[in-house]
């Protein structure tokens, strides 16, 4: 018999609320008292998957070791729980209705008029309880996308109000999560939007069992009581997640309210241990008391979104605890640098990190940033796009090719270094197309990334089209640029180093996916290290 459990997290109120976070923080205590736990994410839109999406749209697409291009709140999943996600946990009104839609002409249906209920919110119940099947999971926790009364979210919440029936008692439970907001002009905390989305949830046959009410200020006990009361749930229920100075906050604020032990209580089980959080809380010790300060410019074209480099973001934080520094990421907008200014706006750096991204505008900016980082002996860093401008400028500036270019940007470029892959260029169709997921990598002993490794091969993620063109391996590594990374099967150049530089590595892959609280990369481990070294010489 499958005893797995399942976690429901809705929201109310308004959007970027933080049930990611909140379901990450929960996960991580379930975890912490001995349960194995796992999160997935229902997103309304329907997009297939977020991988054609522009990152001002919704943020990064994070990228799983199976190839899955998903939601970026799968990021937090994997930091927080120090565990892969998959496809399965991450699924998309697209894909549920690509699903239905492919059953009813296979003739799955045949003689049934197909509808949202019951065969759409079937085909998401399946879902739902597809990771759960096995019974590796003792708590499955779900977070459905968007806002309570969104149209898009209806049959998410339909299908999870049946499954909580089906399920039968204490093998569920429903935690929303709303916003308490604070009138600065009355003086006081209003309670009133959450008693409208916690009716407007029961509406829709759900009464939630746990009410986490995010909120600038402490909740008083009349407060907690007024909800409790107009809400319908305990009082001990009502539980209070204020604004924290970091995500990773949050776990430690969780415990403190008792959000794991309502929920265990609610589920009928019992804890297997006392949560422990000694290495959560041994990172979060080092992240607070840092000893020395680096600033590190992120050269990109979607800056004004920090969303857009979440994961980057969050690697920074692991490997400066790592560091025992803070690490102050400073966004550098590409299409703002020319050779003109680039040396005035990259001043005062202690290194410098080309971040991925897509399409030719802003790529002159990252090549004159590779540019100075190269000539300067500032470490450097270049992700996916930030290795193949790393290639591109050595090849313009130090092999005499003025007109070096990747296919991607110049079609004609009479050198392309980079060039898209040769499985790529009968791809028309843009979903799901590019080199995704986990791939293996050789790497060379003697160099920085043999030594930051400690081990070869290595397993990292990949998201793109382009590659290196090995026509020209051998007369760009002539000219100094070496090759310390190939991928096994295709030959295909996965690293670049300067061995003349302090510290200048090119990435193919996106180091960035698979850093998490418990094992920061090594990669970024490696460079916030040579980045602190740097600013020693100031």
């Amino acid at each position: 018999m499958n005893t797995t459990k399942y976690i429901f997290v809705t929201g109310g109120v308004s959007s970027s609320l933080g049930k990611g976070i909140i379901a990450a923080s929960l996960a991580k205590l379930l975890q912490a008292r001995g349960f194995v736990v796992t999160i997935q994410k229902l997103d309304p839109y329907i997009n297939v998957d977020p991988g054609t999406l522009n990152p001002y749209e919704h943020g990064e697409c994070f990228v799983t070791d199976d190839g899955a291009e998903t939601d970026l709140d799968l990021g937090h999943y994997e930091r927080f729980l120090n565990r892969p996600t998959s496809q399965a946990n991450n699924v998309t009104t697209g894909r549920i209705y690509q699903s239905v839609i492919d059953k009813e002409r296979r003739g799955e249906f045949l003689g049934k008029t197909v509808q949202v209920v019951p065969h759409i919110t079937n085909e998401i119940k399946e879902r739902i309880q597809h990771l759960g099947q096995d019974g590796t999971y003792d708590i499955i926790i779900t977070e459905i996308g968007g806002t309570v009364g969104d149209i898009e979210s209806l049959p998410y919440i339909e299908a999870v109000r049946q499954l909580k029936w089906e399920l039968g008692a204490h093998n569920s439970l429903f935690i929303h999560l709303t916003l308490v907001p604070y009138l600065a002009a009355a003086g006081e905390l209003k309670t009133k939007p959450t008693q409208h989305s916690v009716k407007t949830l029961m509406e829709s046959g759900i009464q939630a069992d746990i009410l986490v009410c995010r909120t600038e200020h402490e909740l008083s006990e009349d407060l907690r009581v007024k909800l409790a009361l107009f809400c319908n749930v305990q009082k001990e229920a009502v539980i209070q997640s204020i604004d924290a100075a970091t995500i990773y906050d949050v776990p430690n604020l969780m415990l403190e309210e008792g959000l794991d032990r309502i929920a265990l209580k609610k589920l009928r089980l019992e804890a297997k241990q006392e949560p422990n959080l000694t290495q959560w809380n041994e990172f979060l010790s080092r992240h607070k008391n840092s000893k020395a300060h680096v600033k590190i410019g992120l050269i990109g074209k979607y800056v004004e979104l920090q969303d857009s480099y979440k994961s980057i973001i969050e690697s920074f934080i692991h490997a400066g605890a790592a560091n025992e520094v803070q690490v102050e990421v400073v966004s550098i907008h590409s299409e703002h640098l020319v050779p003109e200014n680039v040396a005035q706006e990259l001043s005062g750096l202690d290194g410098i990190l080309v971040a991925p991204g897509f399409g030719e505008r802003g790529i002159e900016g990252k090549i004159a940033a590779v540019q100075f980082a190269r000539t300067h002996g500032l470490p450097f860093l270049g992700i996916c796009l930030g290795m193949q401008m790393a290639v591109i400028e050595y090849a313009r500036h130090e092999l005499g090719l003025t007109n070096a270019n990747s296919t991607e940007m110049d079609a004609h470029t009479p050198d392309p270094v980079i060039d898209l892959m040769e499985e790529q260029k009968n791809i028309t169709e843009k979903g799901g197309t590019m080199r995704l997921g986990a791939w293996a990598c050789d790497l060379m002993s003697n160099s920085i990334v043999g030594t930051i490794y400690g081990q070869t091969p290595i397993m990292e993620r990949h998201r793109h089209r382009y590659e290196f063109n090995n026509d020209y391996r051998e007369a760009l590594e002539s000219a100094g640029l070496r090759v310390t990374g190939v991928n096994p099967e295709t030959s295909l150049v996965e690293i670049v180093e300067l061995p003349d530089h302090p510290w200048f590595v090119g990435v193919q892959y996106h180091p960035e996916y698979k850093s998490t609280v418990a094992q920061p990369h090594p990669l970024f481990v490696g460079f916030v290290g040579a980045a602190h070294k740097h600013s020693m010489k100031q």
